[in-house]
Protein backbone atom coordinates (compact mmCIF):
# COMPACT_ATOMS: atom_id res chain seq x y z
CA UNK A 1 0.00 0.00 0.00
CA UNK A 2 1.09 3.34 -1.08
CA UNK A 3 0.52 6.60 1.27
CA UNK A 4 0.71 10.19 0.81
CA UNK A 5 1.20 11.69 4.44
CA UNK A 6 1.39 15.57 4.63
CA UNK A 7 3.65 17.46 6.61
CA UNK A 8 1.91 16.79 10.00
CA UNK A 9 2.42 13.12 9.51
CA UNK A 10 -1.92 13.04 8.72
CA UNK A 11 -2.37 10.04 5.92
CA UNK A 12 -4.34 12.16 2.38
CA UNK A 13 -4.42 9.76 0.38
CA UNK A 14 -4.01 5.60 0.20
CA UNK A 15 -4.14 3.39 -3.06
CA UNK A 16 -3.29 -0.48 -3.53
CA UNK A 17 -4.29 -2.58 -6.81
CA UNK A 18 -8.16 -2.58 -5.53
CA UNK A 19 -8.82 0.25 -3.26
CA UNK A 20 -8.24 3.83 -3.14
CA UNK A 21 -9.02 5.13 0.47
CA UNK A 22 -8.54 9.49 1.22
CA UNK A 23 -9.00 11.77 3.99
CA UNK A 24 -12.26 13.77 4.13
CA UNK A 25 -13.34 16.73 6.28
CA UNK A 26 -11.52 19.50 7.12
CA UNK A 27 -8.55 19.22 9.69
CA UNK A 28 -7.42 21.50 12.62
CA UNK A 29 -6.99 24.90 10.11
CA UNK A 30 -6.61 27.59 12.84
CA UNK A 31 -3.84 25.15 15.03
CA UNK A 32 -2.14 24.15 11.82
CA UNK A 33 -1.82 27.58 10.45
CA UNK A 34 -0.51 29.00 13.74
CA UNK A 35 2.37 26.47 13.52
CA UNK A 36 3.00 26.90 9.79
CA UNK A 37 3.38 30.64 10.70
CA UNK A 38 5.40 30.52 14.38
CA UNK A 39 7.51 27.91 13.09
CA UNK A 40 8.96 28.47 9.67
CA UNK A 41 8.90 32.77 9.93
CA UNK A 42 8.43 34.52 12.93
CA UNK A 43 6.67 37.99 12.55
CA UNK A 44 7.81 39.57 15.89
CA UNK A 45 11.78 40.87 15.48
CA UNK A 46 11.58 39.73 19.51
CA UNK A 47 10.31 36.31 18.76
CA UNK A 48 13.73 36.21 15.92
CA UNK A 49 16.77 33.43 16.95
CA UNK A 50 20.31 34.69 17.31
CA UNK A 51 23.16 32.72 16.32
CA UNK A 52 26.90 33.59 16.57
CA UNK A 53 29.32 34.72 13.39
CA UNK A 54 32.98 35.12 15.01
CA UNK A 55 31.93 38.36 17.32
CA UNK A 56 29.13 39.40 15.54
CA UNK A 57 25.43 38.80 16.90
CA UNK A 58 22.85 37.66 13.71
CA UNK A 59 19.53 37.71 13.62
CA UNK A 60 18.20 34.36 12.14
CA UNK A 61 16.18 34.56 8.81
CA UNK A 62 13.36 32.20 10.01
CA UNK A 63 13.41 29.97 13.01
CA UNK A 64 15.79 27.82 11.41
CA UNK A 65 17.90 30.39 9.35
CA UNK A 66 16.98 28.95 6.30
CA UNK A 67 13.75 30.86 5.46
CA UNK A 68 15.05 31.65 1.71
CA UNK A 69 15.54 28.07 1.10
CA UNK A 70 12.39 27.23 2.17
CA UNK A 71 10.96 29.99 -0.16
CA UNK A 72 12.86 29.05 -2.93
CA UNK A 73 11.85 25.23 -2.75
CA UNK A 74 7.90 25.98 -2.39
CA UNK A 75 8.50 28.63 -5.09
CA UNK A 76 10.06 26.02 -7.82
CA UNK A 77 7.46 23.48 -7.01
CA UNK A 78 4.16 25.46 -7.67
CA UNK A 79 3.41 26.37 -10.94
CA UNK A 80 0.98 29.21 -10.30
CA UNK A 81 3.35 30.80 -7.42
CA UNK A 82 6.54 30.38 -9.47
CA UNK A 83 4.78 32.04 -12.86
CA UNK A 84 2.83 34.58 -11.08
CA UNK A 85 6.01 35.93 -9.29
CA UNK A 86 7.78 36.07 -12.90
CA UNK A 87 4.89 38.04 -13.69
CA UNK A 88 5.30 40.99 -11.31
CA UNK A 89 8.75 40.86 -11.79
CA UNK A 90 8.63 41.27 -15.91
CA UNK A 91 5.45 44.24 -15.77
CA UNK A 92 7.14 45.96 -12.60
CA UNK A 93 10.86 46.64 -14.52
CA UNK A 94 8.94 47.15 -17.61
CA UNK A 95 10.92 48.12 -21.14
CA UNK A 96 13.80 48.91 -18.94
CA UNK A 97 14.49 52.87 -17.51
CA UNK A 98 15.63 56.10 -18.71
CA UNK A 99 17.33 59.66 -17.24
CA UNK A 100 15.17 62.20 -17.59
CA UNK A 101 14.36 66.05 -15.76
CA UNK A 102 10.98 66.84 -15.15
CA UNK A 103 10.24 70.31 -16.41
CA UNK A 104 6.91 70.73 -15.38
CA UNK A 105 2.93 68.67 -15.54
CA UNK A 106 -0.11 69.03 -18.10
CA UNK A 107 -3.65 69.88 -17.00
CA UNK A 108 -4.23 66.52 -15.93
CA UNK A 109 -1.32 66.37 -13.24
CA UNK A 110 0.64 64.11 -15.66
CA UNK A 111 4.70 65.07 -16.00
CA UNK A 112 6.31 66.54 -18.92
CA UNK A 113 9.82 64.45 -18.92
CA UNK A 114 12.96 66.02 -20.90
CA UNK A 115 15.35 62.69 -21.58
CA UNK A 116 18.49 63.00 -20.59
CA UNK A 117 20.80 62.50 -23.32
CA UNK A 118 24.46 62.06 -21.71
CA UNK A 119 26.24 59.06 -23.05
CA UNK A 120 27.89 58.02 -20.11
CA UNK A 121 24.85 57.71 -17.69
CA UNK A 122 22.68 56.26 -20.81
CA UNK A 123 25.28 53.83 -21.43
CA UNK A 124 25.71 52.76 -17.90
CA UNK A 125 21.92 52.58 -17.21
CA UNK A 126 21.35 50.74 -20.56
CA UNK A 127 23.70 48.11 -19.34
CA UNK A 128 23.71 44.47 -18.73
CA UNK A 129 25.62 44.66 -15.15
CA UNK A 130 22.61 47.42 -14.67
CA UNK A 131 19.46 45.02 -16.07
CA UNK A 132 20.39 42.14 -14.07
CA UNK A 133 20.90 43.43 -11.06
CA UNK A 134 17.54 45.03 -11.30
CA UNK A 135 16.52 41.59 -12.16
CA UNK A 136 17.99 39.58 -9.12
CA UNK A 137 16.76 42.47 -6.74
CA UNK A 138 13.45 42.07 -7.90
CA UNK A 139 13.95 38.24 -7.77
CA UNK A 140 15.00 37.94 -4.00
CA UNK A 141 12.18 40.92 -3.48
CA UNK A 142 9.43 39.24 -4.51
CA UNK A 143 10.39 35.62 -3.25
CA UNK A 144 11.86 35.65 0.05
CA UNK A 145 10.80 39.64 1.22
CA UNK A 146 13.89 41.55 1.21
CA UNK A 147 17.09 41.98 -1.35
CA UNK A 148 20.66 43.20 -0.39
CA UNK A 149 22.91 46.01 -2.70
CA UNK A 150 26.16 45.87 -2.62
CA UNK A 151 27.81 49.22 -3.81
CA UNK A 152 31.07 47.67 -4.97
CA UNK A 153 34.60 50.02 -4.72
CA UNK A 154 37.53 50.55 -7.26
CA UNK A 155 40.70 47.99 -6.36
CA UNK A 156 41.94 51.64 -3.96
CA UNK A 157 39.02 51.59 -1.98
CA UNK A 158 37.91 55.42 -2.73
CA UNK A 159 35.25 55.30 -5.26
CA UNK A 160 32.18 53.19 -5.65
CA UNK A 161 32.41 51.84 -9.43
CA UNK A 162 29.13 49.38 -9.38
CA UNK A 163 26.33 47.80 -8.12
CA UNK A 164 25.54 44.16 -7.62
CA UNK A 165 22.95 42.07 -5.93
CA UNK A 166 24.00 39.83 -3.08
CA UNK A 167 21.39 36.63 -3.22
CA UNK A 168 19.09 35.88 -0.61
CA UNK A 169 20.72 32.97 0.48
CA UNK A 170 24.02 33.84 1.02
CA UNK A 171 23.61 36.90 3.28
CA UNK A 172 22.21 37.70 7.46
CA UNK A 173 22.36 40.73 9.40
CA UNK A 174 23.37 41.43 12.79
CA UNK A 175 21.04 42.61 15.58
CA UNK A 176 20.48 46.33 15.27
CA UNK A 177 21.81 48.56 17.51
CA UNK A 178 19.96 51.66 19.65
CA UNK A 179 20.02 53.25 16.51
CA UNK A 180 18.88 50.65 14.32
CA UNK A 181 22.28 50.53 12.77
CA UNK A 182 23.24 47.20 12.13
CA UNK A 183 25.67 45.54 9.68
CA UNK A 184 25.23 42.23 6.53
CA UNK A 185 27.08 39.05 7.18
CA UNK A 186 28.03 37.36 3.66
CA UNK A 187 28.57 34.15 3.35
CA UNK A 188 28.11 31.12 0.67
CA UNK A 189 27.61 28.77 3.90
CA UNK A 190 24.33 30.14 5.08
CA UNK A 191 22.01 28.48 6.96
CA UNK A 192 24.96 27.17 8.67
CA UNK A 193 26.80 28.85 11.10
CA UNK A 194 29.24 30.40 9.25
CA UNK A 195 32.60 31.54 12.03
CA UNK A 196 34.84 28.82 10.73
CA UNK A 197 33.75 29.28 7.51
CA UNK A 198 35.00 32.82 5.18
CA UNK A 199 32.51 35.16 5.40
CA UNK A 200 32.92 39.04 4.69
CA UNK A 201 31.39 42.00 7.01
CA UNK A 202 29.61 44.92 5.06
CA UNK A 203 28.19 48.33 6.19
CA UNK A 204 24.43 48.31 5.83
CA UNK A 205 22.77 51.91 4.97
CA UNK A 206 19.90 52.70 7.81
CA UNK A 207 16.38 53.28 6.36
CA UNK A 208 16.30 56.50 7.73
CA UNK A 209 20.15 57.82 6.94
CA UNK A 210 21.13 56.07 4.12
CA UNK A 211 22.10 59.47 2.63
CA UNK A 212 23.58 61.12 5.00
CA UNK A 213 25.54 58.13 6.09
CA UNK A 214 26.79 57.87 2.00
CA UNK A 215 27.75 61.56 2.14
CA UNK A 216 30.08 60.47 5.06
CA UNK A 217 31.32 57.88 3.09
CA UNK A 218 32.27 59.98 0.07
CA UNK A 219 34.06 62.77 2.75
CA UNK A 220 36.11 60.40 3.68
CA UNK A 221 36.69 58.21 0.88
CA UNK A 222 37.23 55.49 2.07
CA UNK A 223 34.99 53.17 1.29
CA UNK A 224 36.82 49.46 2.17
CA UNK A 225 34.86 46.58 0.61
CA UNK A 226 31.96 48.56 0.01
CA UNK A 227 28.68 48.82 1.89
CA UNK A 228 25.02 47.53 1.30
CA UNK A 229 21.52 48.93 0.78
CA UNK A 230 18.88 46.40 2.29
CA UNK A 231 15.90 46.65 -0.14
CA UNK A 232 12.76 45.54 1.98
CA UNK A 233 8.73 45.33 1.28
CA UNK A 234 8.15 47.51 3.75
CA UNK A 235 4.06 46.12 4.26
CA UNK A 236 5.79 44.11 6.29
CA UNK A 237 6.37 44.90 10.25
CA UNK A 238 9.31 43.11 10.34
CA UNK A 239 11.77 45.05 9.93
CA UNK A 240 14.77 43.08 9.80
CA UNK A 241 14.46 41.23 6.95
CA UNK A 242 10.17 41.86 6.07
CA UNK A 243 8.28 38.82 4.55
CA UNK A 244 7.03 38.50 1.26
CA UNK A 245 3.71 39.00 -0.13
CA UNK A 246 2.92 35.48 -0.71
CA UNK A 247 3.46 34.57 2.70
CA UNK A 248 -0.26 34.58 3.99
CA UNK A 249 -1.13 31.98 1.37
CA UNK A 250 1.58 29.44 2.44
CA UNK A 251 0.33 29.85 5.80
CA UNK A 252 -3.04 29.31 4.98
CA UNK A 253 -2.18 25.83 3.64
CA UNK A 254 -3.49 26.95 -0.13
CA UNK A 255 0.57 26.56 -1.73
CA UNK A 256 0.49 23.50 0.09
CA UNK A 257 -3.24 22.34 -1.53
CA UNK A 258 -1.40 23.20 -4.80
CA UNK A 259 1.37 20.62 -4.73
CA UNK A 260 -0.75 17.74 -3.30
CA UNK A 261 -3.98 17.75 -5.86
CA UNK A 262 -1.29 17.16 -9.08
CA UNK A 263 -0.25 14.23 -6.58
CA UNK A 264 -2.93 12.96 -5.54
CA UNK A 265 -4.61 13.00 -9.01
CA UNK A 266 -1.48 11.35 -10.75
CA UNK A 267 -1.69 8.51 -8.32
CA UNK A 268 -5.54 8.28 -8.93
CA UNK A 269 -5.33 8.42 -13.12
CA UNK A 270 -2.51 5.62 -12.69
CA UNK A 271 -4.20 3.34 -11.15
CA UNK A 272 -8.42 4.21 -12.30
CA UNK A 273 -8.84 0.84 -14.13
CA UNK A 274 -8.30 -1.47 -11.53
CA UNK A 275 -9.78 0.30 -8.08
CA UNK A 276 -12.32 -1.73 -6.85
CA UNK A 277 -12.96 0.32 -3.82
CA UNK A 278 -13.56 4.13 -2.56
CA UNK A 279 -12.97 4.31 1.41
CA UNK A 280 -13.18 7.87 2.90
CA UNK A 281 -12.14 8.45 6.09
CA UNK A 282 -12.32 11.83 8.46
CA UNK A 283 -9.57 13.97 9.55
CA UNK A 284 -10.87 13.36 13.73
CA UNK A 285 -10.44 9.33 13.11
CA UNK A 286 -6.40 9.89 12.74
CA UNK A 287 -6.35 13.11 15.91
CA UNK A 288 -8.37 10.19 18.04
CA UNK A 289 -7.26 7.58 16.46
CA UNK A 290 -3.69 7.98 16.47
CA UNK A 291 -2.90 11.47 18.68
CA UNK A 292 0.17 12.89 17.95
CA UNK A 293 1.26 13.23 21.48
CA UNK A 294 1.63 9.41 21.66
CA UNK A 295 4.54 8.68 19.41
CA UNK A 296 7.77 9.69 19.87
CA UNK A 297 8.03 11.73 16.40
CA UNK A 298 6.24 11.90 13.13
CA UNK A 299 7.50 8.17 11.24
CA UNK A 300 6.45 6.15 14.53
CA UNK A 301 2.81 7.54 13.89
CA UNK A 302 2.98 6.88 10.05
CA UNK A 303 4.23 3.56 10.97
CA UNK A 304 1.39 2.50 12.87
CA UNK A 305 -0.56 4.07 10.43
CA UNK A 306 0.53 2.34 7.57
CA UNK A 307 0.18 -0.87 9.76
CA UNK A 308 -3.60 -0.20 10.33
CA UNK A 309 -3.92 0.08 6.52
CA UNK A 310 -1.70 -2.59 5.43
CA UNK A 311 -4.58 -5.06 7.88
CA UNK A 312 -7.87 -2.52 6.46
CA UNK A 313 -6.11 -3.74 2.29
CA UNK A 314 -5.99 -7.32 3.38
CA UNK A 315 -10.19 -7.02 4.68
CA UNK A 316 -11.21 -5.41 1.77
CA UNK A 317 -9.11 -6.96 -1.08
CA UNK A 318 -8.37 -10.80 -2.58
CA UNK A 319 -10.91 -13.67 -3.39
CA UNK A 320 -10.84 -14.97 -0.08
CA UNK A 321 -12.27 -11.66 1.80
CA UNK A 322 -15.68 -12.25 -1.17
CA UNK A 323 -18.88 -11.31 0.81
CA UNK A 324 -16.42 -10.85 3.92
CA UNK A 325 -17.74 -8.52 6.34
CA UNK A 326 -16.22 -5.50 7.94
CA UNK A 327 -17.20 -3.43 10.92
CA UNK A 328 -16.41 0.36 11.52
CA UNK A 329 -17.58 2.65 14.06
CA UNK A 330 -18.66 6.57 14.14
CA UNK A 331 -19.74 8.78 17.03
CA UNK A 332 -22.89 10.97 16.80
CA UNK A 333 -22.42 14.54 17.95
CA UNK A 334 -25.25 14.97 20.73
CA UNK A 335 -25.60 18.68 19.91
CA UNK A 336 -27.08 18.27 16.22
CA UNK A 337 -27.60 14.20 16.13
CA UNK A 338 -25.26 14.19 12.74
CA UNK A 339 -23.07 10.99 12.31
CA UNK A 340 -18.94 12.29 12.85
CA UNK A 341 -16.06 9.95 12.53
CA UNK A 342 -17.76 7.58 9.81
CA UNK A 343 -16.00 5.38 7.30
CA UNK A 344 -17.92 6.01 4.28
CA UNK A 345 -16.76 2.73 2.04
CA UNK A 346 -18.26 2.51 -2.01
CA UNK A 347 -17.53 -0.24 -4.56
CA UNK A 348 -16.73 1.68 -7.52
CA UNK A 349 -18.72 0.32 -10.86
CA UNK A 350 -15.76 2.00 -13.39
CA UNK A 351 -13.15 4.19 -12.32
CA UNK A 352 -12.51 7.08 -9.53
CA UNK A 353 -13.73 10.57 -10.62
CA UNK A 354 -11.51 13.49 -9.20
CA UNK A 355 -13.26 16.32 -10.89
CA UNK A 356 -13.97 18.01 -7.84
CA UNK A 357 -10.06 17.93 -7.29
CA UNK A 358 -9.76 19.83 -9.88
CA UNK A 359 -11.98 22.34 -8.45
CA UNK A 360 -9.82 22.34 -5.57
CA UNK A 361 -6.56 22.98 -7.50
CA UNK A 362 -8.11 25.99 -9.44
CA UNK A 363 -9.56 27.43 -6.76
CA UNK A 364 -5.85 27.49 -4.96
CA UNK A 365 -4.55 28.68 -7.97
CA UNK A 366 -6.95 32.00 -7.52
CA UNK A 367 -6.01 31.78 -3.91
CA UNK A 368 -2.26 32.17 -4.56
CA UNK A 369 -3.14 34.70 -7.61
CA UNK A 370 -5.00 36.88 -5.00
CA UNK A 371 -2.36 36.71 -2.67
CA UNK A 372 0.14 38.16 -4.87
CA UNK A 373 -2.27 40.80 -6.62
CA UNK A 374 -2.37 39.42 -9.73
CA UNK A 375 -5.97 38.75 -11.18
CA UNK A 376 -5.78 35.21 -12.22
CA UNK A 377 -7.78 36.00 -15.65
CA UNK A 378 -4.36 37.99 -16.96
CA UNK A 379 -2.47 34.73 -16.58
CA UNK A 380 -5.84 32.58 -17.69
CA UNK A 381 -6.60 30.80 -14.40
CA UNK A 382 -10.31 32.35 -14.59
CA UNK A 383 -12.84 29.63 -14.08
CA UNK A 384 -15.88 29.23 -16.43
CA UNK A 385 -18.26 28.71 -13.44
CA UNK A 386 -18.74 29.24 -9.58
CA UNK A 387 -17.35 31.22 -6.68
CA UNK A 388 -14.23 32.21 -9.12
CA UNK A 389 -15.28 32.70 -12.42
CA UNK A 390 -14.63 35.29 -14.39
CA UNK A 391 -14.43 37.47 -17.44
CA UNK A 392 -11.38 36.72 -19.17
CA UNK A 393 -12.35 38.99 -22.09
CA UNK A 394 -9.50 41.42 -23.76
CA UNK A 395 -10.91 44.36 -22.08
CA UNK A 396 -11.01 42.65 -18.33
CA UNK A 397 -7.09 41.11 -18.99
CA UNK A 398 -6.27 44.83 -20.03
CA UNK A 399 -7.58 46.18 -17.54
CA UNK A 400 -6.06 43.93 -14.88
CA UNK A 401 -2.59 44.81 -16.89
CA UNK A 402 -3.15 48.39 -16.06
CA UNK A 403 -4.27 47.68 -12.49
CA UNK A 404 -0.73 45.70 -12.17
CA UNK A 405 1.28 48.61 -13.61
CA UNK A 406 -0.36 51.51 -11.38
CA UNK A 407 -0.07 49.34 -8.17
CA UNK A 408 3.70 48.74 -9.48
CA UNK A 409 4.93 52.68 -8.43
CA UNK A 410 6.30 51.90 -4.90
CA UNK A 411 8.19 48.85 -5.63
CA UNK A 412 9.82 50.47 -8.47
CA UNK A 413 10.92 53.28 -6.27
CA UNK A 414 12.52 50.70 -4.39
CA UNK A 415 13.63 48.83 -7.17
CA UNK A 416 15.70 52.28 -8.46
CA UNK A 417 16.95 53.67 -5.03
CA UNK A 418 19.97 52.14 -5.24
CA UNK A 419 20.31 53.42 -8.99
CA UNK A 420 19.67 57.24 -7.30
CA UNK A 421 22.14 56.96 -4.54
CA UNK A 422 24.32 55.65 -6.93
CA UNK A 423 24.74 58.57 -9.24
CA UNK A 424 24.05 60.94 -6.55
CA UNK A 425 27.56 59.31 -5.22
CA UNK A 426 28.94 59.77 -8.47
CA UNK A 427 28.14 63.47 -8.95
CA UNK A 428 24.90 63.35 -10.55
CA UNK A 429 22.13 64.66 -8.51
CA UNK A 430 19.76 67.19 -10.79
CA UNK A 431 18.13 63.74 -12.81
CA UNK A 432 15.14 61.04 -11.93
CA UNK A 433 14.61 57.96 -13.96
CA UNK A 434 11.62 56.17 -15.22
CA UNK A 435 10.09 53.00 -16.61
CA UNK A 436 9.40 52.33 -20.30
CA UNK A 437 5.80 50.31 -20.44
CA UNK A 438 3.65 48.82 -22.85
CA UNK A 439 0.51 48.85 -22.77
CA UNK A 440 -1.74 46.40 -24.48
CA UNK A 441 -4.83 48.75 -26.40
CA UNK A 442 -7.73 47.76 -28.56
CA UNK A 443 -7.55 47.33 -32.58
CA UNK A 444 -9.52 50.70 -32.78
CA UNK A 445 -6.85 52.34 -31.58
CA UNK A 446 -5.15 51.72 -34.66
CA UNK A 447 -2.30 49.75 -32.78
CA UNK A 448 -2.33 46.49 -30.53
CA UNK A 449 0.28 48.26 -28.19
CA UNK A 450 1.21 51.55 -27.11
CA UNK A 451 4.33 52.82 -25.44
CA UNK A 452 4.07 55.04 -22.00
CA UNK A 453 6.30 56.34 -19.46
CA UNK A 454 5.87 55.88 -15.68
Amino acid sequence: MEILFNEKGVPLMMSTAMAFMDTVGMPKLKEESDARAKNIFPFNNNEHNRFQVGEHECVSWGSNNDWPDIAIKQIRETTVLNTGLKFIRNFTMGQGIFPCRIKGYDDDGNELLDPVHDVQIESYINSRSTRRMMEKLLRDYLKVGSGLVHFVPNKAGNKIVGLDTISAQNFRHTVPDEYGNHKSIVSAYFPLNSSTQPYSVLPALNDFSAELQVDAFCRQKKFGKGFVMPIRDTWSNDSIYSEPIWLPAYISGWVEIAHLVPRFLRKAYENQITWKWHVQIPYSYWDKRYPENEFRDKKAREKAIQKEMDDMEKNLCGAANAEKPLFTHYAVNELNGRAEEEWKITALDNKYRGGENLVTSAAANSEILFAIMVNPNVLGAGMPGGTYAGNQGGSNIREAFLVNIANAWVDRQALLDPLMLFLRINGVKDIQLRFRNTVLTTLDKGAGTQKVIS
